[in-house]
């Protein structure tokens, strides 16, 4: 799939706004993910968003073509998003743990999917 710079910024950002409020959550009280992201400093962000980009890059790159017309978003079916990430895991997807890291990279890219933006002209 081809997507636009900022569509690939977008989703790796919400990606990593969800993968450090869960951090988060364990360590202090619940917070939202927008007031946790904006506690951390710009290192401790841009780590965060190095590690969650060398994980769901890889695979919105390997989801199929699919035409997107204007003023919608991109969708893809669970099975689109579950082989791509099969995909790009390799190996690394057998087993228990393999089978974990493969629901939990699923779930990463449904989330980073579903904040973007609306395709414009």
């Amino acid at each position: 799939m081809r997507f636009t710079e900022h569509e690939l910024t977008e989703a790796v950002t919400s990606a990593a706004k969800t993968v450090a409020g869960a951090r988060q959550r364990g360590i202090r009280r619940r917070r939202d993910r927008e007031e946790t992201w904006a506690a951390l400093s710009r290192h401790e962000r841009y780590l965060v968003l190095d590690a969650v980009g060398g994980q769901v890059l890889p695979v919105l790159l390997a989801l199929p073509d699919v035409e997107v017309p204007t003023g919608t978003r991109p969708t893809f079916t669970d099975a689109q998003v579950s082989a791509a990430v099969a995909e790009t895991i390799g190996d690394a997807g057998r087993g228990l743990r393999g089978k974990v890291a493969v629901a939990a990279r699923v779930a990463l890219v449904r989330e980073a999917l579903a904040t973007l933006p609306r395709r414009q002209e």
